[in-house]
C-alpha cells in the first residue's frame, strides 16, 4: 500500500476520502435528496427506504467478505430468487410452518454457495464464471419450479411476518439489519476466521505457505454470501407478499458490488471494510429512492451509480 504524507492538503484529502468516501458520498447524496425530494425528510420515507434496502445490505455483508478473498459473485439476486420461490411454495401449497420453509429454503441456498466455492476454491475456476453460470441456472431453475408464475398471498400468515414491528414501532427488518452488520463485523475483525479471510485476498500463495486452509475460506464466504441471499430473500418475499421468480433480486447484485466498492472494501481483496459497505448500500438505496420518488426514468440512477463506483474505484487506485 502507497504510504501517505499527511503534510500536503491534497494527500489528507485523498486519505479522508479513503477512510470516510461512503459516509461522504452518502451524506452529499441525502443532502441532494432533502433539497430535490418532496418529503424526502419524513420519518415514514426513512421507515421506507430502510426497508427497501434491507436486501442489498444484508447481502452487500456477504459480499464485502467475498471480495475481500479477491473473489466475486454474480449469482446473488438468482439465489434470491430460488430462496424465495421454495419459501413461498412449501409454506403455501404444502402446508409447512413459516419455520420449517424457511430452513428449507436457507439450507438450498446455502448449498448453492457451496458450489460456487468448491469450484472456485478446489479447482480454481474463475469466480466471475462459475457465479455467472449458477446465475443462469438459479434464475431458470426459480422459473422452472413455479412455472414463470407469481406467487402471491396476501391474506396468509406470512404477510403479519413481513410486517412485523418489534415493541410495535421498530420493523423487524431494522432489528435485523443492525444484528447481521455487528455480527458479521465482530466475524471479520475480531476472529482468526477474519484474519484467515483477508489473507488469502491480499496473497493466496502466502497465506497457504504459512498454513490458512485458503479451500476452506474460500468455501464458507461463498455459502456465508449465498445463505444471506436466501435470507433476505425470505423477508423481502414476506414483505412484499409475493414470490417473482423472474424478477425477484434481478440487478441486485450490482447494487451489492457497488456498495461495497463505494464502501472502500479494495476489488482486488486483502481488505474487508464492514460499517463503510453499510454506507455503500444506502447509498444505492438513497439514490434509488431520489430517482423513483422524483418520477425520474430508473436508467438514470445507472448512470449515477456508476459515475459513483468508477469515482470510488480511482480513489482505491491510489492506495
Amino acid at each position: 500500500m502507497r504510504t501517505l504524507k499527511t503534510g500536503a492538503p491534497g494527500q489528507r484529502a485523498l486519505a479522508a476520502a479513503q477512510s470516510y468516501g461512503a459516509f461522504i458520498v452518502l451524506a452529499l447524496i441525502l443532502a441532494m435528496n432533502a433539497l430535490l425530494t418532496p418529503n424526502f425528510l419524513r420519518l415514514g420515507t426513512a421507515w421506507n427506504m430502510l426497508l427497501q434496502s434491507f436486501p442489498i445490505i444484508i447481502m452487500s455483508l456477504g459480499m464485502a467478505m467475498v471480495i475481500a478473498t479477491g473473489g466475486i459473485d454474480i449469482s446473488v439476486g438468482s439465489v434470491m430468487a430460488i430462496g424465495s420461490i421454495i419459501f413461498a411454495k412449501l409454506s403455501l401449497e404444502s402446508g409447512w410452518s413459516i419455520l420449517a420453509a424457511a430452513l428449507a429454503a436457507l439450507g438450498v441456498t446455502f448449498c448453492v454457495g457451496l458450489f460456487n466455492g468448491l469450484l472456485v476454491g478446489k479447482f480454481g475456476f474463475q469466480p466471475i464464471v462459475v457465479t455467472l453460470v449458477t446465475m443462469m441456472i438459479g434464475r431458470g431453475a426459480a422459473a422452472v419450479i413455479n412455472d414463470g408464475k407469481i406467487v402471491t398471498f396476501y391474506d396468509s400468515n406470512l404477510v403479519d411476518f413481513g410486517l412485523h414491528q418489534v415493541f410495535g414501532a421498530v420493523p423487524i427488518h431494522i432489528v435485523i439489519i443492525l444484528a447481521a452488520v455487528v455480527a458479521v463485523y465482530l466475524l471479520v475483525k475480531e476472529t482468526v476466521f477474519g484474519i484467515y479471510l483477508q489473507a488469502v485476498g491480499d496473497n493466496l500463495r502466502a497465506a497457504r505457505l504459512v498454513g490458512v486452509n485458503a479451500f476452506r475460506v474460500i468455501l464458507v464466504v461463498y455459502a456465508v454470501n449465498a445463505f444471506l441471499a436466501g435470507f433476505a430473500a425470505i423477508f423481502e418475499t414476506a414483505r412484499l407478499a409475493s414470490a417473482d421468480a423472474i424478477n425477484l433480486g434481478k440487478l441486485v447484485e450490482m447494487d451489492c458490488i457497488a456498495a461495497v466498492a463505494v464502501g472502500g472494501t479494495p476489488m482486488r481483496g486483502g481488505q474487508v471494510r464492514i460499517i463503510s459497505t453499510l454506507a455503500g448500500a444506502l447509498t444505492m438505496q438513497a439514490i434509488t429512492t431520489m430517482v423513483n420518488m422524483n418520477n425520474i426514468p430508473y436508467a438514470y440512477s445507472l448512470v449515477i451509480k456508476s459515475v459513483i463506483i468508477v469515482v470510488a474505484l480511482s480513489v482505491q487506485k491510489e492506495e
